[in-house]
């Protein structure tokens, strides 16, 4: 299945864009999309675990994703 991964500030800038087309087997896993993820330009830029988040909520790695979800991958951010 392709699911259109969403990104943010730093991530959109590694990547060159704010949605990326990923391509992973079904079923899958929100650890299979970021491995997915890595192995794309840019992918270097992503910490061990991002925080992802599917259909607006956190979601841990173990998550499942299915066709038609909405990922994101959310950056780090300061503040203070």
């Amino acid at each position: 299945m392709t699911l259109s991964v969403r990104l943010f500030a730093s991530y959109a800038d590694a990547f060159g864009g704010r949605a990326i087309p990923v391509s992973v087997a079904l079923p899958s896993t929100v650890h299979a999309v970021v491995e997915a993820m890595r192995g794309l330009p840019g992918g270097d830029r992503l910490p061990a675990e991002p925080l992802v988040a599917v259909n607006h909520s956190y979601a841990s790695m173990t998550d499942t994703v299915q066709v038609g979800d909405e990922v994101a991958l959310i950056p780090p951010v300061a503040g203070g």
